[in-house]
């Protein structure tokens, strides 16, 4: 064989096997990152979130600088001395106590988990309040223990103050229970002792607000309230947190006119506003 074709084979097998690597590289990651985005669209859905959605929902901030949003009371809230089949293990203080069914129902299921711990003397003090009730208590108890009508978590409806049959809170085995525990229904201590300089309010070892989990648990492990939590949702845009073997991802988004977000197409999420200037959407399996 002449050299030039000697020659002239090999460049071409040489060639060849470059151009097969090159496209082997070429071809391996495009369709794999293609794929992958593929994979995810098809898993999620867009869903139009309007400006309302920034003023409804369980996490809410409630306090001075933030009054309840107009249509966020709660309009579910019933007389519970009237309806004597939603008071189970526990008792009421007057006949004048309002709250929904469904917050009932959740703290109900939290003080059974109490009271197999041996701890079963709870009362309801106070659940919703409408703004007259509230305007009552604001002149009687002043700027440092009560907030004026429409700036109570009382008027939104996800609160209520937790008594003891036994003791003041603060000493009573139900206190002590509530402080330990009641994130894992869903609950937080509302304005701890330590934390006043944020919420503005004096420490009230009686006062739960509902949240749910897993912002209850990220609450208790961080040692945040509400306001704490809000703005660190903001800092990260988005967390991921196990509670339970639940693995859920937290994003927070900013919302000035309507918008456009991405929820799971067979997963779960909720969406609740944060009475502020956004959203925070909450998604698991």
């Amino acid at each position: 064989m002449k050299k030039w074709v000697l020659w002239l084979v090999i460049l071409l097998l040489l060639g060849y096997g470059f151009s097969q690597h090159k496209l082997k590289v070429v071809n391996e990651k495009p369709p794999e990152e293609e794929n992958q985005t593929q994979e995810v669209t098809s898993q999620m859905n867009e869903l139009k979130v309007t400006k309302d959605q920034i003023y409804k929902g369980n996490l809410l901030l409630v306090n001075k600088d933030h009054p309840v949003p107009p249509g966020a009371e709660e309009s579910e809230a019933v007389n519970l001395f009237k309806h004597k089949e939603l008071v189970n293990g526990f008792i009421v203080m007057d006949k004048t106590i309002q709250l929904s069914p469904s917050l009932v129902q959740k703290f109900s299921k939290m003080i059974d988990a109490a009271a197999n711990d041996g701890v079963n003397r709870f009362l309801i003090s106070s659940g919703y309040r409408d703004n007259k009730e509230q305007n009552q208590l604001y002149k009687q108890m002043g700027a440092d223990y009560a907030l004026p009508a429409g700036n109570s978590e009382h008027n939104l409806g996800l609160s209520l103050d937790i008594g003891s049959t036994q003791t003041e809170m603060s000493k009573a085995p139900e206190g002590k229970w509530l402080k330990k525990n009641a994130w894992r229904y869903g609950f937080i201590l509302r304005y701890p002792a330590d934390k006043t300089a944020i919420t503005g309010i004096q420490s009230e070892p009686w006062h739960f607000r509902y949240v749910g989990l897993p912002h209850s648990a990220i609450m208790q492990e961080k040692n945040f309230v509400l306001e704490q939590y809000l703005n660190f949702l903001k800092e990260k845009k988005t967390i991921k947190t196990t509670v339970d073997n639940q693995t859920y991802e937290i994003s927070y988004y900013p919302v000035s006119k309507n918008t456009t977000i991405l929820v799971p197409a067979n997963g779960r999420y909720q969406i609740s506003g944060n009475n502020m200037d956004g959203i925070i959407v909450t998604m698991y399996p």
